[in-house]
């Protein structure tokens, strides 16, 4: 690790600075009503409290016979003690007879417990054989001493009527889907998801699919952000690619007036061609920023107004290199579209790993360098290998990184065996496993 000497540009902003300065222009959305199974990855807007027990009733634990405890003092595998079988309850139905001494009913697992009994005596345990489980005995030997409460589960255990289940601003998962089902809710009040408009730029650009024509480039920022912005629980509206006309660009705007959030990619860096700036400006406020951030330095943030609506929409405008636009996404995009679906923990999760190359830091800036983070099992370790060449355009070396390694402004360099803090792009079940340096 060595430290960098140099002074900085002094109108530079730091990250924090800029991802600040962006996200005071957002709120959270207000809420919709959605079927609890769509709405995985939105936050509740409201508390969730329960109008019923669950489970509903006392109910058996196991297949087995609901007794009177007292019944089975002193029974023993070579001590059976007899019961009369009154009738047999399965799940989903309601026991007819009270349960008295000397006489047991046969239950299944869930099936409410009978009045009168209080406990449960697995089938294991009993003379009952699995031959004649379907025409049980007239009665039924019992082989253990239970005590009250064996094997019941208690009305209420999981949930109270009239208690609070769930707290406003929990995120939704398939668990919380489940426990939501249980209560019996079919419908929920959760933030809604932020619409986001993308809107790529450039006379250069190819649509996928199309033939390749000589001097131009498949437009990857566009799916890029669709995916980036879906992946974080927005709704992404595909504007496809503006040419750089001014007619043209302030017609695909207009089709952005509902949206939450614009996300433009080029047009924004010093030498760009000042287009895209002069329409918006015209539009609303608009300020060009230079972050201390490598890749993705330039950054356009403002406000664009439109005839349609009284609020103004905010316009976050990313660089076009691709891995600029997507590790400026990463910065700002994602924490905006966080906070607006009301979402506390705005920044992905970080870990610090050994770095097993060399990440470069030339010019001061923060340097987001694409790695590959594994776990060594044996170690129990984490490293971390830079991909591949770090340019901006470099797509390859984005798509093989399952994080961005930091190295801080003022550090020239860091050298393998140093320790380096990693923001996990993706926690999935392969990085633990998986050893990249063989």
């Amino acid at each position: 690790m060595e430290p960098h000497s140099h002074h900085h540009d002094e109108d530079m902003l730091s990250v924090e600075e800029a991802k600040e300065r962006v996200l005071e222009n957002f709120v959270t959305l207000e809420s919709e009503i959605v079927k609890v199974t769509e709405a995985v990855g939105q936050v509740l807007a409201s508390d969730v409290i329960s109008y019923l027990n669950i489970p509903p009733l006392d109910n058996s634990a196991m297949d087995g016979y609901a007794v009177v405890a007292g019944d089975t003092l002193g029974a023993g595998p070579d001590h059976p003690i007899y019961l009369e079988v009154l009738e047999t309850i399965s799940a989903g139905s309601l026991p007819t007879m009270e349960v008295s001494a000397g006489k047991a009913s046969r239950i299944m697992t869930g099936a409410p417990i009978p009045s009168g009994a209080d406990a449960v005596v697995p089938f294991e345990l009993t003379t009952e054989t699995m031959t004649n489980l379907s025409d049980p005995e007239h009665s039924i030997g019992i082989l253990t001493k239970v005590t009250e409460g064996s094997d019941i589960r208690v009305a209420g255990r999981d949930v109270t009527q009239g208690a609070k289940v769930l707290d406003k601003g929990t995120v939704v998962k398939s668990s919380t889907v489940g426990l939501l089902s249980a209560l019996g809710l079919r419908e929920i009040s959760v933030i809604r998801r932020p619409v986001v408009a993308i809107l790529a730029t450039g006379d250069e650009l190819l649509e996928p699919g199309s033939d390749y024509v000589k001097g131009k480039i498949y437009d990857s920022n566009t799916s890029t952000l669709i995916a980036a912005v879906e992946s974080v629980g927005g709704v992404a509206l595909s504007l496809g690619v503006a040419a750089d006309d001014a007619v043209t660009l302030r017609s695909k705007l207009e089709q952005a007036a509902d949206c939450d959030l614009i996300i433009t990619s080029a047009g924004v860096s010093k030498g760009d061609y000042d287009l895209v700036k002069d329409v918006l400006e015209e539009h609303g406020n608009l300020e060009f920023w230079s972050v201390r951030m490598k890749p993705a330095k330039p950054l356009a943030f403002g406000n664009l107004n439109f005839r349609k609506r009284p609020d103004p929409i905010p316009l976050l405008g990313l660089p076009g290199n691709p891995v600029s636009t997507f590790v400026a996404f990463e910065q700002f995009g994602r924490p905006a579209i966080r906070l607006m679906m009301g979402k506390a923990l705005l920044d992905r999760p970080t870990l610090k790993a050994t770095l097993v190359d060399t990440i470069h830091n030339y010019d001061g800036r923060r340097v987001y360098a694409r790695v590959s983070v594994w776990k060594d099992e044996d170690a129990k370790v984490y490293y971390a290998q830079t991909t591949g060449s770090q340019e901006s355009n470099i797509l390859t070396a984005l798509a093989y990184a399952n994080g961005l390694g930091i190295c801080p402004e003022n550090i020239s360099k860091l050298d393998p065996g140093d320790k380096v803090e990693v923001v996990m792009l993706d926690w999935s079940e392969e990085m633990v496993w998986l050893d990249c340096s063989k």
